[in-house]
């Protein structure tokens, strides 16, 4: 809900006596979004538990939203067209916004293919709270490593609107870091994000509480 919306609900944000400050003191760290773009099938959801994994030895509170489960609930509603997909990711924008300000890093692992709606989302946080990485792989490449057939379907117009076969995908112009998963390990991959995440400083509380 935009401000103007809200204004004419008569709707008031409440801020509560604990602030996101005070719950990252809690956490050990700073609370952040680790946004994971790209193609179904590219590697997206692997590399994101697999830095979940990394982040949740390093005592971390950590949450995975990945695509398909999320469309089992809050956006079971929604289609894939174009519309639907805006939509989709706006929800998802304003739940990930919810985390952060929990003090939690959030890891997301959607398609989320076009440039405008990750940009919206991206506008809900401070520099430093939201990490984008592209995970680069060519549909052909995905196609192969597909094990629902669902680029086989969507190749005979079976499933429509499917992102890199009757659907566009708008890679982003500068995200954080880019990852071609066709080249790269899983593991390495993984590994570079947590790098990524060091040098933003958001586990810097960590390392202040274990002194």
């Amino acid at each position: 809900m935009n401000s103007e919306i809200a204004k004419k609900n008569n709707v008031t944000w409440f801020n509560g006596y604990v602030t996101r400050k005070d719950r990252e003191q809690v956490h050990g760290h700073k609370g952040a979004v680790i946004w994971f773009t790209g193609l179904s099938a590219s590697g997206k959801s692997t590399i994101a538990h697999l830095v979940e994994k990394e982040l949740h030895k390093k005592g971390c509170s950590t949450y995975v939203l990945d695509g398909d489960n999320v469309r089992h609930g809050l956006c079971s509603d929604l289609s894939f067209r174009p519309e639907d997909r805006a939509e989709n990711v706006r929800r998802i924008g304003e739940m990930v916004k919810l985390f952060v300000d929990a003090g939690i890093i959030v890891l997301t692992a959607f398609i989320s293919p076009y440039l405008k709606d990750r940009r919206k989302v991206r506008s809900l946080f401070q520099y430093g709270q939201f990490l984008e990485i592209h995970i680069d792989c060519p549909v052909e490449e995905c196609a192969k490593r597909d094990k629902k057939g669902i680029y086989e379907k969507a190749k005979a117009g079976i499933i429509k609107n499917f992102t890199g076969i009757s659907s566009p995908y708008e890679p982003p112009y500068s995200p954080e870091l880019v990852i071609q998963s066709y080249k790269e390990d899983a593991k390495a991959a993984a590994a570079r994000v947590i790098e990524l995440i060091e040098e933003y400083k958001i586990l810097n509380r960590t390392l202040e509480a274990k002194k």
